[in-house]
């Protein structure tokens, strides 16, 4: 069985983070590894608190796992802060992590900031390592310090932020004001807009974090790398149709559909 690891922080309420992710993982048929980044306190709501761990305790989480297993593809979601972000670029870097996805997580679902503003021109160090970088319109927006807001503006990001060193950017467009739900794939030498319907829902929490752990599971799998970016997006908007309400907020996308479609209630 493949082995796919995250390096994301702990979502107590199990719809986004490592939740997200190993779940993911499990629905490709992978074996899920991971290095916690932070503890979070969160449920569909809010964020009220997190703790972001000991750089240390993360590179020697990353290092248990590589020790012992052959990583296929591995992922990062929250890295809370600058000295977290410079320590996990170092051991991609010294373990040559195959097949790198970058998730710059900034702000929850809720708008609770997950990033420590200060650590958000680390992610530079990360970009030559990524094999896909997998920004947002807000995270794009911070990482080029301009607005992105339309898919001119996102095709321009998308070259911008591929120049800096990802081998693949995917600019995330679900935070398009109408239309479908377009993102835009750039990899130096195809620039191509993957568009989705918009699903009627305001069950949409951990999505980001489950599209860059679609991806990486896809490209563990031996995909080439805009059919690992298409069949992610696909698996996602499946996974968005069948998501549930379980809290008072936004509840999580269905990581498990292509596991679980005949095990729902009657």
């Amino acid at each position: 069985m493949k082995v796919a690891l995250t390096i994301a922080g702990s979502d107590s309420g199990g719809g986004a983070g490592i939740q997200a992710d190993l779940h993911t993982f499990a629905a490709h048929g992978l074996h899920g590894t991971c290095a916690i980044t932070a503890v979070t306190a969160q449920n569909s709501v809010a964020v009220t608190r997190y703790v972001a761990l000991d750089p240390e305790m993360v590179v020697a989480q990353i290092d248990a796992v590589a020790d012992d297993m052959a990583v296929a593809a591995a992922k990062t979601g929250m890295l809370a802060n600058a000295a977290i972000v410079d320590a996990v670029a170092a051991a991609v870097a010294r373990r040559r992590l195959p097949f790198l996805v970058v998730d710059p997580v900034m702000v929850a679902k809720s708008g609770d900031r997950l990033l420590d503003p200060a650590a958000e021109a680390a992610y530079e160090r990360l970009f030559p390592l990524a094999t896909v970088l997998t920004p947002n319109l807000p995270e794009a927006s911070a990482l080029l310090g301009r607005p992105v807001d339309t898919r001119d503006d996102m095709r321009r990001a998308a070259r911008d932020l591929r120049a800096r060193g990802p081998r693949a950017v995917v600019v995330k467009g679900g935070h398009l004001q109408e239309g479908d739900a377009v993102d835009v794939f750039c990899d130096g030498e195809r620039l191509v807009e993957l568009p989705a319907p918009r699903i009627d829902t305001a069950n949409t929490h951990g999505t980001g974090c489950t599209y860059s752990a679609a991806i990486a599971a896809r490209l563990a799998l031996g995909h080439e790398l805009l059919d690992a970016v298409r069949g992610a997006k696909e698996y996602l908007t499946e996974a968005i149709r069948r998501s549930y309400r379980v809290g008072h907020g936004p509840g999580p996308v269905d990581h498990l559909h292509p596991l679980t479609t005949n095990w729902r209630s009657p």
